[in-house]
């Protein structure tokens, strides 16, 4: 008998991996799109995104693996100092400065925990809400924003089992 060699069937993954290229201490699959791929920073959303594209004169469909070291630099010093009308900022009229700025990755997370231990301290609305775990924003919270811990829903009484 002649015994059957079971082929090994060579299977490529779901998504191929490519080079991963880091930018501004992100790190991005080197398969997307310059423009999807910036989305990643935190910080950078879709229209900031497509504006830094537009002013640094580069193709949005360009993949992240195919830029040099050049292009990565100016898009870096484009995000720390971005030439954009404010509307595109995520931090306008700062409170202590009144400058409009940009903020991006560890330095938007310090600021939003500062912003809310201030919302606190002052013991406004919306930091008692922060405070309690509840919804900021004006949602109902009859049927949603239910805590962990506490009960949930209709418990049904377990059935007392007949003596035979």
């Amino acid at each position: 008998m002649q015994e059957k060699k079971s082929k090994e069937v060579e299977r490529k993954p779901a998504r191929e991996t490519g080079k991963i290229v880091r930018i501004m201490q992100t790190d991005i699959p080197g398969e997307k799109q310059v423009y999807v791929g910036l989305t990643k920073i935190k910080g950078v959303s879709w229209s900031f995104s497509n504006a830094l594209c537009h002013k640094i004169g580069m193709d949005k469909k360009k993949k992240i693996s195919d830029l040099n070291a050049e292009e990565i630099k100016k898009i870096e010093e484009f995000i720390k100092n971005p030439i954009l009308p404010p509307f595109l900022l995520n931090r306008r009229r700062d409170l202590e400065s009144g400058e409009d700025k940009h903020l991006i990755t560890t330095d938007l997370d310090l600021r939003k925990d500062f912003d809310i231990k201030r919302l606190k301290k002052i013991r406004s609305y919306r930091g008692l809400r922060h405070a309690t775990g509840q919804p900021t924003r004006g949602q109902r919270t009859k049927s949603h924003f239910r805590q962990k811990g506490k009960s949930m829903g209709v418990i049904k009484k377990a059935k007392i089992g007949k003596k035979s």
